[in-house]
């Protein structure tokens, strides 16, 4: 009796890896950030009469937390952890500033909100302290960003005009930083290559000079 035929061999299972192409999403959060601190250092600094804060809280809500929050969420799908999650931290501080500004004037000091915006600065340190040491641009921005923050809260639970100056000084400071690295980052993405310094060392500029392929992104 002949022997059975050997069960045939199953086929190779073939995994198939589709690599989307992700637009680098630092310009966006940065121009965001850019709009709302140049808005709220002209409220802070006397450039805007007082009885616009409700319009001024407007474009925090309309403009810098949707955009903010739309780059926090493509810096997680581009796996950058630290852009990702500054993004999101400063996305919810522009809603919050911006529905305390809507609502109207507030006799006294408002603690509340000062304490939120000290403990919002210190927790863009977390990001920092995690961001890619060749992004010193990027982390500039972000540092900025929490001195500001800083400020703007002593200034609500003091009440002392210097803070609010300082604020408004810090501001300035950030919109100019933040257009800085948008435009950097804009450049670098469509171009392939550095254009603007971003503080990247030589073998960072080469890998993203290498940067051919749809869809490879080794950094943001």
């Amino acid at each position: 009796m002949a022997a059975p035929a050997p069960a045939p061999t199953p086929p190779h299972r073939v995994t198939a890896t589709v690599l989307r192409p992700v637009g680098t999403p630092v310009p966006l959060g940065f121009l965001a950030l850019a709009g709302a601190a140049f808005v709220t250092a002209g409220l802070q600094l006397g450039w805007t009469p007082p009885a616009e804060r409700a319009a001024a809280g407007t474009v925090m809500i309309a403009f810098a937390f949707p955009l903010q929050l739309l780059a926090s969420v493509l810096g997680f799908r581009a796996r950058d952890t630290a852009f990702g999650t500054a993004m999101a931290v400063l996305a919810g501080s522009w809603l919050v500033q911006g529905v305390v500004l809507s609502a109207g004037p507030l006799p006294g000091t408002r603690h509340a909100l000062g304490l939120f915006l000290l403990v919002t600065a210190a927790s863009l340190l977390v990001p920092i302290a995690a961001a890619d040491t060749g992004k010193i641009a990027a982390t500039v921005v972000i540092a900025c960003a929490s001195l500001r923050l800083g400020a703007t809260g002593l200034h609500e639970l003091t009440r002392a005009p210097e803070w609010e100056t300082a604020s408004g000084v810090i501001g300035l400071v950030l919109t100019a930083a933040a257009l800085y690295a948008a435009a950097a980052f804009a450049l670098e993405d469509t171009r392939h290559r550095p254009v603007l310094p971003v503080g990247r060392p030589g073998s960072r500029s080469t890998a993203v000079r290498q940067r051919t392929e749809p869809g490879e992104r080794p950094e943001l």
